[in-house]
């Protein structure tokens, strides 16, 4: 199998793509506006201790506290304490201050979920401030290679320090090893000077960027290169791989071709399928994903496929494609907490154990810890996967404001963006040197930006003129290029007011820095009114007095 990651970096977003033989494999994201905290270390103060959830809340700084489960809260009593069944009041009280280890994301309305065993992961080891345990991946299946590591963890190790010797750790030497956990012990001794020296709540340490948390997690032998469209995220790499794995950095390439590189790979395409509730089997079967807040439910059906033998054959055919595609979805999807899966009724007992078994061999694959609960008497098989972060789908889409948060459509983050790189390859077969694109006010709003920021910057990018337009009779998705040419051909088209022109407006809100104006919006385009701030809610008439690029200005009408 050749597996190949593709990085795509860009100042709002960067996305980082697995292949497994050309396929999509797995897909990461990381905005400018979407701080990815888990593995982050912070100096909390417990806020409050609840014995019926037999739990506490920490405030580290974060917009909501941390929520703290008694399990995870027993590195701070002793070894001896932790063989006894101990209460949350026990091991906490209302404001102690505790060192504490992000491992879950906020999800929805909850906080992030923390622990107080402290874990700091190297390129081959994993070392763990509170146990003395050593402990070897079970993805090394070689028994003498894990009797090997794990007589080096024990040698090498600190005293009171447990160590996981990760899978990249298989066939290294004793001193690559060292090396690994010399650094890490170096970093511990930083974050507890750092603990004692900071003031709760703090943030002690972050962890790495999604990009080089890949390269250091996922970057092994295994893969036979990796492509990246960015010079200094690629001299980046290069500067950590000179440190952790010298010998991979000739697998990383820079891309240099016009055309986007998750364009010319066809990954864009790829991504939208993510986002399917229907997929479509080999076979001619398909597969429906519907995701509710207590689970997700996976349907299989037969579809166009009819088989060539009898109806048995063809139900186990079908399911045993689906098994394989839906263990490929769920890592694809990021589809984590409790599945259930509806496959095709089949009588024969031998049937229904292949079909779970291919399942679960499937699976198998899968880092993220799964387990398959087995059948119901109802046929459906019920699992469950570790959620860490949140799912793709919820990441790239937001709830429908047409529908009321009932189905679901692309976040106005993910067209604004889309947008974008609909007008980098517009311009890369186009000379004209301005466009007028029209879209949802809300995706207008977030590609103009506070003062017009935004639409500088990219301006300053693609060295064209862009004049953004924001119509409510369009879907949130839809992005529309009006017309392209000259910048006083889009100028004139762009502007829905003129100077002079008398209009009446709705005052939606204060000015952000000047309180004594009011703002209104036209199909998105902002109209700033003079001295009008405290006529907020109010249909007024103003006269237009100036008119520029993403605004204009306007005077109350008496």
């Amino acid at each position: 199998m050749v597996k190949e990651i593709l990085v795509d970096v860009d100042s709002r977003e960067t996305r980082v793509a697995i292949l497994e033989d050309k396929e999509l494999s797995e897909i990461y994201f990381e905005r400018d506006n979407d701080e990815i905290i888990v593995g982050n270390i912070y100096k909390g103060r417990v806020a409050d201790v609840l014995p019926g959830m037999q739990a506490a809340f920490v405030d580290v700084g974060l917009e909501k506290n941390v929520f703290l489960h008694v399990s995870d809260a027993l590195a701070l009593v002793s070894s001896e304490k932790r063989k006894k069944k101990l209460s949350i009041q026990d091991v906490v009280q209302p404001g102690q201050k505790i060192m504490v280890q992000i491992t879950k994301e906020p999800l929805g309305t909850k906080g992030a979920r923390a622990t107080c065993d402290l874990n700091l992961p190297g390129r081959y080891l994993v070392l763990m401030s509170s146990v003395d345990h050593v402990g070897v991946s079970r993805r090394i299946t070689d028994k003498a290679e894990r009797k090997r590591l794990k007589s080096i963890a024990q040698e090498v190790k600190p005293n009171d320090k447990g160590v996981i010797v990760r899978t990249a750790a298989a066939y290294k030497s004793k001193e690559e090893l060292k090396h690994d956990l010399d650094f890490l012990i170096k970093l511990w001794k930083k974050i507890i000077h750092h603990y004692y020296n900071s003031s709760a709540p703090a943030l002690i340490h972050s962890d790495l960027s999604l990009v080089n948390k890949l390269v250091r997690d996922k970057f092994t032998n295994r893969i036979s290169r990796m492509l990246i469209d960015d010079e200094e995220e690629y001299e980046e790499i290069q500067e950590l791989l000179s440190f952790i794995s010298p010998h991979l950095q000739s697998k990383v390439k820079l891309y240099d071709k016009d055309e986007p590189i998750f364009e010319y790979y066809g990954l864009e395409s790829s991504i939208d399928e993510i986002l399917q509730r229907k997929v479509w089997l080999d076979c001619g079967g398909y597969i429906v994903f519907d995701r509710t807040e207590a689970l997700t439910a996976i349907d299989v059906n037969t579809g166009k496929y009819v088989g060539s033998t009898n109806l048995a054959d063809t139900v186990l055919k079908t399911n045993i494609d689906a098994a394989k595609e839906i263990a490929r979805q769920i890592k694809l999807r990021d589809v984590g907490g409790i599945i259930i899966i509806d496959f095709i009724d089949m009588d024969n007992a031998a049937d229904k154990e292949e079909v779970v078994s291919v399942l679960d061999e499937e699976l198998a694959k899968d880092k993220t810890k799964t387990t398959i609960l087995g059948l119901t008497e109802l046929g459906l098989v019920e699992m469950t996967r570790k959620k860490e972060k949140e799912e793709v789908e919820e990441f790239l889409q937001t709830s429908c404001p047409y529908c009321e948060g009932r189905g679901r459509v692309l976040s106005e983050d993910t067209v604004a963006l889309k947008a974008i790189r609909k007008l980098r390859h517009l311009f890369n077969e186009h000379d004209d040197d301005a466009v007028l694109l029209e879209v949802h006010p809300r995706v207008a709003s977030r590609l103009i930006g506070l003062g017009g920021n935004n639409l500088k910057e990219l301006e300053k990018e693609l060295d064209r003129h862009i004049y953004v337009k924001g119509s409510e009779e369009l879907h949130m998705e839809d992005i529309q290029i009006v017309d392209i040419g000259t910048r006083k051909e889009i100028a004139e088209l762009a502007s829905p007011v003129e100077v002079g022109e008398t209009i009446k407006v709705d005052v939606e809100e204060t000015h952000v820095t000047n309180k004594q104006d009011g703002i209104s919006r036209i199909e998105g385009f902002i109209i700033d009114i003079i001295e009008g701030g405290h006529l907020v809610g109010e249909t007024i008439k103003v006269e237009i007095t100036d008119v520029y690029r993403t605004y204009a200005k306007a005077e109350v009408v008496n």
